[in-house]
C-alpha cells in the first residue's frame, strides 16, 4: 500500500546529494547498517542506494544493473549468502516503498526464490510489482503461486485473492477502454516532488505540492537503536504546502505561488473551502505527529493572509489517530474526511459531520460498510445535485492501487460503489477529483500513472456517443408518437417519450454494451443490443431507426411459412428460423404469455388432424423452451381442421390448394401482457 506517498510523505530524491555519513567504511556490513537506518526512518530512496552499495552492484555496459547476474555471482563467489539475501530483499522493498515498481519487480523476481521463510512475502510483492507495471497476466501467475506456498489465512492471503480478481478485472478493462480523455498538466503545477489534491474554488485553482523549499541548513540525525548506527544528513527541502495557480491550469504560462510562509517542521495539504468563502479546512502535521484537520478563517485582516490554523475538536480529531483530506459539500451541509479513528471498518474510513454556518460541527458518523472496506478509503468528493459520491479505495476489486469508485446516496444509504474503470483508473494510484462543472463531466485528478514515484495532476474529460433515430409503426410505416424509448447500460437508464416525429436522442459516456428499447401500449416491446465493437465503429454518433409491431390480446397472429415434414410434427430448418422471431419477441417482452396453436386443412379425419396439429403446436413450444423461454409463459393447442380461415374446396367442389395452404398454419396470440 502506497499510503505514505499519498498521505503527504517527505520525499528524499535529492537526499543522497546532501548526505554526510558519520561512518565512512564501505564494507558490506557498514553499508547495510546505513541502509537499515534510512529504511527504518522511511527514507526509502536513500536506503535503496545503500543496499546497492552493500551488494557491490555495478551497472553493465549499457548502464543497467542486472539482478540476475548478481545472483549468479554470489552463488559462485560469496560465502555470505544470508547477508546477500537480506540486502536483495531490502533493496526490493525499498524500491517498492519508494514506488519504483520497475526496479522492485526485478529484485523481487530474485527474492521470491529465497528458501528462508522470512522472505516468503517476496512472491506477493513480486505480483504486486507486476500488477503495478500493467503485467496483469504475469501478476495472476505470481499471486496464484504465492497462495500455493503461503499457509496462513491472514490479510496477505485475502489481499492476494483480491489482487487476482483485480487482475482479471484490469485485463477486461484494458481490452475495452471507457470514454475518457486524459492529459497531464505540462507546466509549473507538476513540478518536482508530488503534486496532488487539485481544487477549483471561485475560479481559483489550488493544489498541494511537496516541491523543494528553502528550509535552512539544519542537519538531521537518523538512528537505528538495534544496531546503534547513526546517519546525519541535511534537512530535506521537500515540504508539503498549498499552492495557488494563476491563469488556466491547462496552459504552459500558468504561474504558481505558495500560500502561507514556510514553517520548519510543519506541513499543509488538501484544502477545502466552505461555500461562504470565509472558511477553509486543511490537513496539517509534523514529522513526528499525526495528521489533523484544521480550520482557517481567510476573511480576517486584509483578506489576503490566513488566520492562524485552529485545530478542530474531538468531533474530527481524536488523539493518537489521523484525520485528513477534508471535503465540504457545495451546499455547506457536510464535512467529509478520511480517518483511522476507532469505530471504523478498516485502516482509513470515510466519515462525515454535519456542518453549521459558523463552522462548528456535529459528531462524526462513519459512512458505513457499503462505502468503507477493511483497507483504505480516501479523498471524498460529493455532488449534492446528483447525490453521487466519488472517492478512492484500495479495498475493492479494481485496476490496482487506489482506484476511483462512485456511489449514489444521501448519507443514510448508498448504492454499491462501482469502479470507474480504465482509463479513469490505472494500475497505480488514482485519487482526488475536482470538477469543472456540476455534471462532473470534466475536471482534474491526481495519479502516479506516468511517474516512478510521485503523484501528478491530470486534466480529465468525459467523451460521449450520441445515439439517435426514429421509431416507426411496423404496420403503417409512420412515425410512432407516445412511445417510451429507453437506453440502458451497466450503470444507468435514460428514458424519453417520442413526439409526433417519433424521434429520440441520447448522449452517453458508456461504450460498453448498451440496450436500446421501445415500448407502447398494444405494441410488442423491441430491444436492440449494441456491443463494444458496434459502438467503436460508430465513433461519436449512431443513427438507428426501428419499428414496433401492434397487437391485440386474444387476436391470433400468423407465423407465416412455418412448415413441417410431411405427415410429421418435426419443424424444418426454415421453420425454426421463423419461430426464432417469436423467441425474440418473447425475450423482449419478459412478462408476456401466449397460446401457440397449429391448424390443418380437411384432408384426413378430424381426429387425425386434431392429433397432428396438437403435436405440431407442442413441437413449437418445446423448441422455444429449449431456447430458454419459461414453459409457464406458453401453452400449446392443436385445433385440427376446426378453424379454417379459407375454403378447402371451391364452390363447385373442386380442390382449393391456396385455401388449404392458408388453413395449414401456425399462430400465436397474446393471452397476458
Amino acid at each position: 500500500m502506497k499510503l505514505f506517498k499519498i498521505l503527504f510523505s517527505t520525499f528524499s530524491m535529492l537526499l543522497l546529494g546532501l548526505t554526510c555519513v558519520t561512518v565512512s567504511a564501505q564494507s558490506l556490513t557498514n553499508n547495510k547498517r546505513i541502509a537499515d537506518v534510512y529504511f527504518q526512518n522511511k527514507e526509502y530512496y536513500a536506503a535503496a542506494e545503500y543496499y546497492k552499495k552493500a551488494l557491490n552492484l555495478k551497472p553493465d555496459s549499457s548502464g543497467i544493473i542486472v539482478p540476475y547476474a548478481s545472483e549468479n555471482k554470489v552463488k559462485e563467489e560469496s560465502p555470505k549468502r544470508a547477508d546477500y539475501e537480506y540486502c536483495v530483499y531490502q533493496l526490493a522493498s525499498s524500491l517498492r516503498l519508494y514506488n519504483d515498481f520497475k526496479g522492485a519487480e526485478e529484485w523481487y523476481a530474485v527474492a521470491k526464490n529465497f528458501r528462508d521463510a522470512k522472505y516468503i512475502l517476496g512472491s506477493f510483492y513480486y505480483g504486486e510489482s507486476l500488477r503495478s507495471n500493467q503485467k496483469f497476466s504475469e501478476a495472476l501467475v505470481a499471486f496464484n503461486e504465492f497462495l500455493k506456498k503461503y499457509p496462513s489465512k491472514d490479510d496477505f492471503s485475502a489481499r492476494a485473492k483480491l489482487e487476482i480478481a483485480s487482475c482479471n478485472f484490469a485485463i477486461y478493462e484494458m481490452r475495452y477502454p471507457r470514454l475518457y480523455k486524459f492529459s497531464k498538466l505540462m507546466n509549473q503545477i507538476n513540478d518536482k516532488g508530488s503534486n496532488y489534491t487539485p481544487l477549483l474554488s471561485n475560479e481559483n485553482f489550488y493544489f498541494t505540492s511537496s516541491r523543494p523549499v528553502s528550509v535552512g541548513n539544519k542537519t538531521i540525525v537518523l538512528d537505528d537503536e538495534k544496531s546503534n548506527t547513526k546517519v546525519s544528513h541535511k534537512e530535506t527541502p521537500f515540504l508539503n504546502a498549498i499552492y495557488e495557480a494563476s491563469g488556466n491550469p491547462n496552459e504552459a504560462a500558468t504561474v504558481v505561488k505558495r500560500l502561507g510562509t514556510v514553517e520548519k517542521g510543519r506541513e499543509y495539504a488538501a484544502p477545502a473551502f466552505h461555500p461562504n468563502g470565509q472558511l477553509m479546512f486543511l490537513t496539517s502535521w509534523t514529522n513526528k505527529g499525526t495528521r489533523k484537520i484544521y480550520l482557517v478563517n481567510i476573511g480576517t485582516g486584509n483578506g489576503k493572509t490566513w488566520s492562524a490554523p485552529k485545530e478542530l475538536g474531538p468531533e474530527v480529531n481524536v488523539n493518537g489517530f489521523n484525520a485528513m483530506q477534508p471535503f465540504v459539500t457545495k451546499d455547506g451541509k457536510y464535512l467529509i474526511f478520511s480517518s483511522d479513528r476507532p469505530g471504523g471498518f478498516g485502516k482509513y474510513d470515510l466519515w462525515y459531520c454535519s456542518l453549521r454556518d459558523d463552522g462548528t460541527l456535529g459528531q462524526a458518523v462513519n459512512m458505513g460498510n457499503t462505502i468503507n472496506t477493511d483497507e483504505d478509503e480516501q479523498a471524498p468528493y460529493y455532488n449534492y445535485v446528483s447525490k453521487k459520491l466519488l472517492y478512492s479505495s484500495n479495498g475493492k476489486v479494481g485496476m490496482g492501487g487506489l482506484d476511483f469508485y462512485e456511489s449514489e446516496g444521501n448519507f443514510t444509504s448508498w448504492t454499491e460503489p462501482r469502479n470507474l474503470g480504465y482509463p479513469f483508473n490505472s494500475s497505480k494510484d488514482d485519487v482526488y477529483f475536482t470538477p469543472l462543472d456540476d455534471e462532473d463531466a470534466e475536471g482534474y485528478i491526481s495519479s502516479d500513472r506516468e511517474s516512478v514515484c510521485c503523484l501528478e495532476i491530470f486534466h480529465v474529460k468525459k467523451e460521449y456517443i450520441t445515439i439517435q433515430g426514429t421509431l416507426f409503426n411496423c404496420k403503417t410505416k409512420l412515425p410512432l408518437e407516445g412511445a417510451l424509448v429507453t437506453l440502458s447500460d451497466s450503470t444507468q437508464k435514460m428514458r424519453m417519450t417520442t413526439g409526433a416525429d417519433g424521434k429520440y436522442r441520447f448522449k452517453i459516456n458508456s461504450n460498453r454494451e448498451v440496450k436500446l428499447s421501445g415500448e407502447k401500449e398494444n405494441f410488442f416491446k423491441k430491444v436492440l443490443t449494441y456491443s463494444y465493437d458496434d459502438l467503436a465503429k460508430m465513433d461519436t454518433l449512431m443513427n438507428t431507426e426501428f419499428c414496433l409491431t401492434p397487437f391485440k390480446i386474444g387476436i391470433p397472429i400468423v407465423l407465416k411459412d412455418v412448415l413441417y415434414e410431411f405427415n410429421s410434427a418435426e419443424l424444418t430448418e426454415t421453420s425454426r428460423a421463423i419461430i426464432d422471431q417469436l423467441y425474440l419477441i418473447m425475450q423482449d417482452n419478459e412478462t408476456m404469455e401466449i397460446e401457440l396453436s397449429a391448424h390443418t386443412d380437411n384432408i384426413g379425419s378430424a381426429a387425425y388432424n386434431l392429433d397432428l396439429s396438437d403435436r405440431r403446436a407442442k413441437s413449437c413450444v418445446d423448441y422455444l423452451i429449449a431456447k430458454g423461454i419459461s414453459a409457464g409463459r406458453m401453452r400449446s393447442k392443436g385445433y385440427g381442421l376446426s378453424m379454417p380461415v379459407a375454403p378447402n374446396q371451391h364452390k363447385d367442389g373442386s380442390d382449393n390448394p391456396e385455401g388449404r395452404q392458408l388453413n395449414r398454419r401456425t399462430e400465436f396470440k397474446v393471452t397476458r401482457k
